[in-house]
C-alpha cells in the first residue's frame, strides 16, 4: 500500500468505543465521565501527523433524549480537543447528530450527513481517499455509503456478529493497532 495513508487522506473517527470509553446503557455527560481508551490519545496524536484532516462523527442522540444539552456535549469536546492539542495532535473538527434515531435524520450515521456538512467545511476531502473508524455497524455502512476505506474497532459484541455481513476493509482491537498499521505500511 504505497503511499497510504498520506497527508491527502481524511480521517473519520466515530467517538465512543474509539476515542473513549462507551458508557454501556448511558452517556458521557460530562467531562468526569469521559475517560480515553487506552492508548487513543497517543493514537489521535499519530495519525493527525499523518493525515490532511481528522474528524470526528458521533451520534449523540442523549442531547434529543433530553439527558444532555448541547452545551454540555460542546464541553466536553472542548476538553477532549484541548488534550489532544496538549499532546501535539489535532482534530480538525467535531460532528455530533443530537436526534433520536427513531427519527432518522440525515445527520445520523449510517446517513451521511455529517460527512457531506464535513465536505462543505473543508471543500478539499475526497471520500475515496478518506477513512472512516469505527465500532458500529452504523459507522462501518456510513463509511461504505461514501466510499471510504473502513475500519473497525472490535469491542461491541452486539455489533461485531452485523459487521461480519459488511464489506469492511480492516479489523483492529484498538485505535492503536489501526495506528500501528499506519505507521508500517507508510
Amino acid at each position: 500500500m504505497k503511499n497510504f495513508p498520506n497527508k491527502n487522506w481524511t480521517l473519520f473517527l466515530d467517538r465512543d468505543g474509539v476515542i473513549n470509553e462507551r458508557i454501556s446503557g448511558s452517556y458521557v455527560r460530562n467531562w468526569e465521565e469521559f475517560e480515553f481508551m487506552h492508548g487513543s490519545l497517543d493514537a489521535v496524536v499519530e495519525l493527525s501527523a499523518l493525515f490532511n484532516k481528522v474528524l470526528v462523527v458521533t451520534n449523540q442522540q442523549g442531547i434529543g433524549k433530553g439527558i444532555m444539552t448541547a452545551q454540555e456535549l460542546e464541553l466536553v469536546h472542548n476538553q477532549m480537543l484541548e488534550e489532544v492539542d496538549a499532546k501535539g495532535g489535532k482534530i480538525n473538527k467535531v460532528y455530533y447528530c443530537p436526534e433520536l434515531g427513531i427519527h432518522n435524520p440525515p445527520c445520523r450515521k449510517p446517513n451521511s450527513g455529517m460527512a457531506l456538512q464535513a465536505q462543505k467545511d473543508f471543500p478539499s476531502i475526497n471520500f475515496k481517499e478518506s477513512i472512516m473508524v469505527g465500532d458500529s455497524a452504523s459507522d462501518m455502512e456510513f463509511g461504505i455509503r461514501l466510499g471510504m476505506k473502513t475500519v473497525f474497532i472490535e469491542g461491541k459484541e452486539e455489533d461485531y456478529e452485523e459487521s461480519l455481513t459488511l464489506d469492511i476493509d480492516w479489523r483492529f482491537t484498538s485505535l492503536k493497532g489501526f495506528t500501528n498499521f499506519c505507521l508500517l505500511n507508510m
